[in-house]
């Protein structure tokens, strides 16, 4: 197994913007031999050799791009799977597991840590299809993997999905009413901002054109982040919590080594180590472990009063299953803004299945008109719209792989036989198969608004739910490539 995961590779180019063809990060290589004078460097197929004017020939070390290092530059665009993560890879999450283990059962038991595992829909709903069990019996098993491994908690992260939803809900209506002052520009169309692939697209790829369009509201896997670190923390008195997300794509593990997400205060990132549906396979496999094979084990809530565990029973939002902001969004601002309920949203394909609209008419006038764009054409058409001044959308769900995050990059491969829209399709009616959950029930989020945050328009609220992009100038074009 690699370093990172053996199943990095590019694929499906056709939806790249470029081809993983050059990085910009500024490397100094230093060349072996006395003199370097009228050396030049060869590349083979097995690396880079140094080759000296007398003939010979040297292997050059291999430098490794750990995620602070890379600039998101577009070089390799829809994710960082050509980046080596050296923090956030397979081994590097055992080797903590294990060093915690010796810190717990030797005389340095202050110096262990509080290991809590956040496990997002997606990858239980790829894991479940791989290992052919119902979505609840695959999050019960992961939870006692994970605790077998050494975790102290293993949380579901539909807290951190109803924080998401219910402050880009707040989000959108503050812009939609600022925006009727005509001297307010770049506030709508609103662009989702839970696809870190598409964020690291704009940043490097249109800085100050497109960030203002995006939400500020954080993903769920940083707000899920941030509650453990800071909530959570506070509970348990212990400063020394270890946070590990299991995710559907590799981008996250970029999103997750923002600097924006340090604490200079607790000198840590909100989330430590991303880990995928895809790399947990592999190391199951790895193990000869059968996840079937497992007893069941059971969610930590150390929000909730009174019993902290309790048994895996998976919800879904309604919409998409990236999260289904644009269907949320569409119904809270149809309410809020125009006195309307919108029991069945029924959208429009365009140009194809990943671009689709939904429109809210009222006099014969169109005052809503949401869209979803999923996969690096759409989100190029969208942009280059925007650029134009042609955009009439007021919010878009923007996600950088084809249909959406269900299809993550790191998700669970096929078997043989089995085609990705087969698979697709299977993932996506698992999904529909659970009980729809609406944010604005969920009695925690309400209580976690008042005692954590000190109210829903407080600047401890926006402060810790919110966050900043940053435009990323790019020093040479990745399309200039020297043969």
């Amino acid at each position: 197994m690699s370093r990172f995961s053996g199943a990095l590779q590019l694929t499906d180019l056709d939806d790249f913007i470029t081809p993983s063809q050059e990085c910009i990060k500024p490397v100094k290589i230093d060349k072996n031999g006395k003199s370097n004078t009228g050396s030049k460097v060869k590349i083979q197929g097995d690396g880079y050799f140094q080759i000296d004017e007398d003939g010979s020939f040297q292997k050059l070390q291999k430098v490794e791009i750990s995620l602070s290092d890379c600039l998101a530059c577009s070089g390799c665009i829809t994710s960082a799977e050509s980046v080596l993560v050296s923090q956030q890879s397979q081994e590097e999450l055992l080797k903590v597991f294990e060093e915690n283990k010796r810190f717990k059962e030797s005389d340095k038991y202050e110096d262990s840590k509080v290991i809590i595992v956040s496990l997002s829909i997606q990858p239980i709903l790829s894991l479940a299809i791989r290992f052919n069990l119902s979505p609840n019996n695959c999050a019960a098993k992961l939870c006692q993997y994970f605790k077998q491994l050494g975790a102290d908690m293993v949380v579901d992260m539909t807290l951190a999905d109803d924080f998401a939803i219910i402050e880009a809900q707040k989000e959108f209506i503050n812009r939609y009413r600022t925006s009727e002052d005509n001297s307010v520009n770049n506030i709508l169309p609103m662009l989702a901002s839970s696809c870190p692939g598409w964020v690291c697209y704009a940043e490097k790829t249109h800085g100050n054109y497109i960030l203002p369009y995006i939400s500020t509201t954080k993903s769920p896997q940083q707000i899920m982040g941030s509650l453990i670190k800071d909530w959570v923390c506070q509970q348990l008195g212990n400063p020394n919590i270890y946070h590990v997300a299991v995710m559907p794509c590799y981008d996250k593990k970029l999103e997750a080594s923002r600097g924006d997400f340090f604490s200079e205060t607790t000198q840590s990132r909100d989330v430590d180590c991303v880990i995928t549906a895809l790399e947990l396979e592999q190391m199951l496999s790895k193990e000869n472990f059968k996840l079937e094979d497992l007893e069941d084990g059971k969610f930590s809530q150390p929000w909730l009063p009174g019993e902290k565990d309790i048994i895996p029973s998976l919800i879904k939002h309604i919409g998409s299953g990236s999260g289904g902001y644009a269907d949320h969004i569409f119904k809270y601002a149809a309410k809020e803004l125009f006195g309307k309920d919108c029991d069945n949203l029924e959208y429009k394909c365009l140009r194809n299945q990943d671009f689709k609209e939904v429109l809210l008419e009222q006099d014969g006038k169109v005052v809503l008109r949401f869209a979803i764009a999923n996969g690096f054409r759409n989100i190029q058409n969208l942009v280059q719209k925007l650029k134009r001044g042609k955009s009439q959308y007021h919010y878009v769900e923007v996600m950088a792989c084809p249909s959406g995050c269900l299809n993550g990059g790191a998700q669970v491969r096929p078997k043989n036989g089995v085609t990705i829209k087969d698979l697709l399709s299977e993932i996506d009616c698992l999904y529909n198969s659970l009980p729809i959950h609406f944010p604005e029930n969920n009695q925690i989020i309400k209580k976690l608004y008042d005692t954590w945050l000190g109210g829903e328009d407080s600047d401890k609220c926006f402060g810790i739910l919110h966050t900043n992009y940053h435009a990323v100038e790019k020093s040479i074009n990745a399309l200039n490539i020297k043969w």
